[in-house]
């Protein structure tokens, strides 16, 4: 399949420069290369930027109200578990009114491809500080600096124990495509966490790692089965220090390329996943992060039950065991009378 037979004959209204663009032409090409006819495949969203991508999409799909994205999608999925179901969010909407439900999609492992857009603000009401807003930021509902502290949202994902999470860059198209692809072939709730640019309320707010002098020193790309490296030269990686994550050059103080860790995404246990997801992260306005580097990727990626399998084939198990089966069948074992 092309990516063009997924793009709809609606004007993609995003400004121009936000990315968002990005992510919706990345969602196409992963679409394609995942070979799943249009008729077959569900976008659902809820409210924001993000959440217009149902209307650029040529798949079914479903505008819904702010925060509920996760409510419908999970319906929709459980009620046509053949459906390749896409869920657009971003961090406001993901986060804030809809984090009950988000949650709990990840707990019931809801098989659902989650893309969740973070701009680390409210875009679509107008520039107003969201969930992952770093502490002290200024906007137009903190003039004087937000008090909170950010969610990071790998860490509500693995606290809510999801079991796939990747992380991708606007400016980085193959990593953004691949990750999509492996969130469609995960079979549970998979999120993969999109950053992107707001030209018009937070113009750079990952400029930081966007920037493609310095990316490569800044981030990593997590690939499963292969070594923690990264770097302009790539000659950087990440070994264990006691029970934490250091990054080294690789002949340097006698570190070898055999030192370096490997990525495992398969891992049960989560606790060096949460640990690779929360690298670089910038918590305060205008703090750079540590020496760390962000990982980008697929950083978790385990199998579980998902529950669209399990209450499908429960129901099933009730239907063989039960004596009524239709509702004429249930109607005639009541009480009937005649006016």
């Amino acid at each position: 399949m092309e990516a063009q037979e997924f793009k709809s004959d609606q004007y993609v209204r995003f400004c121009p420069g936000c990315g968002d663009h990005a992510i919706t032409m990345a969602l196409q090409k992963a679409m394609a290369q995942v070979g799943v006819p249009t008729h077959q495949v569900a976008v659902i969203s809820g409210i924001g930027c993000s959440s217009r991508m149902p209307h650029y999409i040529n798949t079914y799909g479903f505008n819904t109200i702010h925060g509920r994205g996760a409510a419908i999608a999970t319906g929709v999925k459980t009620s046509h578990p053949e459906l390749s179901v896409w869920q657009m969010t971003g961090d406001g909407d993901c986060l804030a009114i809809g984090g009950n439900h988000f949650i709990h999609s990840l707990r019931r492992n809801v098989d659902l491809n989650i893309c969740l857009f973070n701009n680390r603000i409210y875009g679509l009401t107008k520039g107003q500080y969201s969930p992952t807003s770093p502490r002290g930021f200024v906007s137009k509902s903190s003039p004087y600096g937000t008090v909170e502290r950010p969610f990071i949202p790998a860490e509500l994902v693995l606290g809510a124990r999801g079991t796939f999470f990747a992380r991708t860059l606007d400016v980085d198209m193959p990593t953004t495509v691949h990750c999509m692809v492996e969130a469609h072939q995960h079979k549970g709730a998979s999120v993969v966490e999109c950053l992107v640019n707001c030209v018009i309320f937070n113009n750079g707010t990952h400029s930081w790692l966007a920037d493609r002098d310095t990316r490569a020193d800044r981030s990593i790309i997590l690939e499963h089965g292969k070594p923690m490296i990264f770097g302009k030269d790539r000659n950087r990686g990440l070994v264990l220090d006691g029970w934490n994550l250091k990054a080294v050059t690789i002949g340097q103080d006698g570190v070898s390329a055999d030192d370096i860790l490997v990525h495992d995404a398969t891992i049960a246990d989560p606790t060096l996943h949460l640990k690779l997801a929360l690298m670089g992260q910038p918590t305060e306005a205008g703090i750079q992060p540590d020496d760390l580097p962000i990982a980008l990727g697929v950083i978790r990626n385990v199998t579980e039950q998902t529950y669209d399998e399990a209450v499908n084939r429960q129901i099933e198990e009730v239907r063989k065991a039960a004596k009524v089966h239709t509702f004429d069948q249930l109607t005639s074992t009541l009480e009937q009378w005649e006016i």
